[in-house]
Formats: C-alpha cells, structure tokens, sequence
C-alpha cells in the first residue's frame, strides 16, 4: 500500500498511528500526530487508521499538551 501524503496510518508493526510526510525509497515516512519524529515504514505493515483511532491520536496529543509535556 502506497498511501497519499497526509493520509492517517498504522504502522502494524508498532502500532502507532503516522500521519504520512512522503515516500523515499522503498518506505512510507510517517510522523506522529502532534508532531515529532519521523520514522520509516515498510508499506507492506502500513493500514488506513480508523475513525476511532484517529480519535485516540488527538485525544493523546491534546491530553499530553495539557499537560505541558509537548509544546
């Protein structure tokens, strides 16, 4: 799977959810929600996440900024 640039991901084997930042080589770049890190993927562990874990994703990120610990 080759998803688009901004497309919301899992990365099956961490299960993190990515938003996707591009495609170099053979990998998908993904960057958490929020912001942070990017880290590369193989495609073939990559999925479209859902409504729900979108959901978590902010909800995490809005809980971690409210308690300072990201900008």
């Amino acid at each position: 799977m080759k998803p688009p640039v901004g497309a919301y991901v899992v990365d099956t084997r961490t299960e993190r959810i990515g938003v996707v930042m591009g495609h170099e080589g053979p990998y998908v770049q993904l960057r958490p929600y929020g912001g942070g890190r990017e880290w590369d993927a193989d495609p073939g562990v990559v999925r479209h996440a859902t409504p729900a874990e979108r959901l978590r994703a902010a909800t995490a990120y809005a809980n971690a900024r409210s308690r300072g610990e990201v900008p």
